[in-house]
């Protein structure tokens, strides 16, 4: 089968296309035929610092996938070939991940791919989906009525999260770079889009809050960002990022204001193997997915490249300005 491998750790130049044998299903697995692989952050972070397993390389990446079950390994009685999943699943250096033709999956972390979304747009969608669902909802507590902060809304988390805080009944605020950007944030039901371009972004969300501050914000950037976000948030407030905080934050104004602050990485069940924590981002993957039905959800894919392009993918990633997903399809 084709695939791409992660051959070592360093630039997009470290991943190479390549030919694999066809992988047999082991007991509790199916496998997957991948119609599209999803490109995310952590994969080019993966594959700039290396994997997070030892003598993992070569190492097939990429967690997310949508495909259709080819084979069941021995004992899996839930799947059937033919039926459409969607998953994240591998691409840390345990397990190989989706940059594939074909892929093994637990059969208990595949669910059933919502009909309304292509391939393209189911592989794009689970990474994302579950960071911005625990993010608000299981870290955060978000509550209907509330304000919400959520930075670089026009982006793969970002733009879940503001239909994820809104489907919650809470009033958006982001900040999205430049009038395309900030277009379609509005249109994902932000009431204030903020151009970080050309806003205090800030002096923007006090406004917004008649100087009240947000109850909750998302921080996907770290750093100084971060920091500026201490000021835009209500007393008693929430903030939740994706991100090592790093060793120069100033806390002085968090604490003054009584902030709850917490962190979300997604990858943690998967790394370090909790069930029970995989079976709740299923179940939230099941939650999103019908809403993807109804009508009511809606992932953005900006651009389709060939697996054999996974390079230029992670350029465009690492670039930063992407507008909803990237996806790559064997």
């Amino acid at each position: 089968m084709r695939a791409v491998l992660m051959t070592a750790a360093g630039g997009p130049e470290c991943l190479a296309p390549a030919e694999l044998p066809l992988p047999e299903p082991g007991p509790g697995q199916i496998r997957v035929q991948v119609r599209a692989a999803g490109v995310n952050p952590v994969d080019a972070k993966i594959r700039a610092r290396g994997p997070f397993f030892e003598d993992a390389l070569p190492m097939v990446p990429g967690l997310d996938g949508a495909g259709v079950v080819d084979a069941l390994g021995p004992g899996v009685t839930d799947w059937q070939p033919g039926d459409e999943v969607w998953y994240c699943n591998g691409g840390l250096g345990r397990e190989p991940g989706n940059y594939a033709e074909y892929s093994l999956v637990d059969a208990r972390v595949a669910r059933r791919k919502p009909a309304a979304l292509t391939f393209e747009q189911a592989a794009a969608a689970p990474l994302v989906l579950i960071t911005a669902w625990e993010a608000l909802y299981d870290r955060g507590g978000l509550e209907a009525g509330q304000r919400v902060l959520i930075h670089g809304g026009a982006g793969g988390v970002g733009h879940v999260a503001v239909q994820l805080a809104r489907l919650r009944g809470a009033r958006v605020c982001a900040t999205a770079g430049g009038a395309d950007h900030g277009a379609f944030v509005y249109g994902l039901g932000a009431e204030r889009v903020i151009d970080h371009q050309q806003e205090d972004f800030v002096a923007a969300v006090l406004d917004w809050t008649a100087g009240q501050g947000v109850d909750l914000a998302l921080d996907i950037q770290g750093g100084e960002v971060l920091q500026r976000t201490f000021a835009a948030m209500a007393h008693y407030g929430r903030l939740v990022t994706l991100l090592e905080p790093g060793p120069d934050i100033a806390w002085k104004a968090a604490r003054n204001r009584n902030l709850c602050f917490g962190f979300e990485l997604m990858l943690t069940p998967l790394l370090q193997d909790l069930p029970q924590a995989r079976a709740h981002q299923g179940d939230i993957l099941d939650q999103c997915g019908c809403w993807c039905d109804e009508g009511l959800l809606d992932i953005h894919v900006s651009q389709v490249l060939p697996l054999a392009e996974a390079r230029r993918a992670h350029e465009l990633i690492e670039q930063g300005h992407t507008q909803g997903k990237i996806v790559l399809v064997p």
